[in-house]
């Protein structure tokens, strides 16, 4: 049975940005969120990563935030994959329309471009078992280019204390693929901030680690793809973002050196 649904969602986010109506968690189940705009050509090598998982109990929702390629049609060829449409709205609203559409107890939100090696799921939810008190893990990706061949394996920082200090001075971690989440937090914080654009990511994780320990492993579980039409390759466009993040935490930095003095 094919379980792609191209008929239109919306995207699940009330007026305040917040997430209403939250399904029950299904204790050990990954949900592998896919947000995908006009990346049709990439979508197949995400999807099948996720299907060549050790770690079984997932499950795969694509979210199309108002392709004009061939993203449905691609979705629709997985009879494993749940393909939600929705109205173009950005990465961030796809984000939460996925959170807000599975009930897995953990989360992965996989760029459409990038992709997942055998054991990531089974190394994050490991991670994340073993470690309760912490909010996700993290871990390290490789570099490949359009065609998906290796470039190699850069040197990534792996923080044993203090995250939210060290998100302050920059973000560490710039492959959200490589990041699994505790859906209880996920809700907590209310999901991704849809006014971010490029560094939805940092804020999250900046507003998470505020209040929550994370942990990082060593070992590599996601390919992040360097190629031209990557929104992480507009500069000046991250830039601008990145201080937004910042400056939404500035009233906490205020107020801690205010303490300080």
């Amino acid at each position: 049975m094919n379980l792609a649904d191209t008929g239109k969602h919306s995207a699940a986010i009330s007026a305040d940005g917040s997430l209403n109506g939250m399904p029950m968690p299904a204790s050990g189940l990954v949900s592998v969120i896919i947000p995908c705009y006009n990346q049709a050509h990439f979508l197949h090598e995400a999807i099948e990563s996720v299907l060549a998982q050790t770690y079984s109990n997932r499950e795969i929702i694509v979210v199309n935030d108002g392709s004009t390629d061939s993203t449905a049609e691609v979705a629709g060829r997985y009879s494993a994959v749940r393909h939600i449409y929705q109205e173009n709205a950005g990465p961030s609203a796809a984000r939460n329309t996925g959170l807000k559409q599975t009930s897995g107890e953990y989360l992965v939100f996989l760029d459409a471009d990038d992709r997942l090696l055998p054991e990531a799921l089974e190394v994050g939810v490991n991670c994340l078992r073993e470690h309760p008190d912490c909010a996700f893990a993290s871990g390290f990706c490789r570099l490949v280019v359009a065609d998906g061949s290796l470039l190699g394996k850069p040197e990534q920082l792996c923080i044993a204390r203090d995250h939210y200090l060290e998100f302050l001075r920059r973000n560490y971690i710039w492959c959200p693929s490589s990041v699994i989440y505790r859906r209880s937090v996920l809700e907590t914080v209310k999901g991704s901030n849809t006014s971010l654009g490029r560094a939805e990511d940092y804020d999250l994780f900046l507003r998470i680690t505020k209040d929550h320990p994370i942990f990082c492993h060593r070992q590599f579980v996601a390919d992040y793809r360097l190629h031209g039409s990557s929104r992480s390759a507009d500069h000046s466009a991250m830039l601008r973002d990145t201080l937004k993040a910042l400056n939404a935490q500035w009233d906490f930095v205020k107020g801690n050196k205010r303490s300080a003095e």
